[in-house]
């Protein structure tokens, strides 16, 4: 079974800049980042942004098998950096909205591995 999620989160206004350097942290981080999914059990893990009205939103694009950890568990310095980003930016008076998912395509190949 798999959880595939699209979750819309507002940033807070006068934060773009420091979700610059958020995003630029975990590029610029990736091989460490890369080690905190498999504990978590997080295949695919994307994030989109968007302006839309003067406002700021990230999407968070997942696919994930069912019993990982949770983020808030680790104790890497990616994922304690990750939160205190999340903390700073991330707009807690927006109600996070889920994107309902109506097809998904995953080859067999592929959702195998997925499990």
């Amino acid at each position: 079974m798999l959880n595939i999620e699209l979750t819309r989160f507002k940033v807070k206004k006068g934060k773009s800049k420091v979700v610059d350097e958020w995003l630029s942290f975990l590029n610029d981080n990736m091989n460490e980042t890369l080690l905190t999914l498999e504990a978590e059990k997080m295949y695919v893990e994307t994030i989109f942004r968007e302006m839309l009205n003067g406002d700021e939103y990230l999407y968070w694009y997942s696919v994930q098998g069912v019993g990982g950890q949770e983020v808030e568990d680790f104790e890497s310095f990616i994922d304690k950096k990750h939160l205190e980003y999340w903390e700073e930016c991330i707009d807690k008076d927006f109600k996070a909205v889920d994107l309902k998912t109506e097809v998904v395509i995953i080859p067999t190949q592929i959702r195998k591995h997925m499990n």
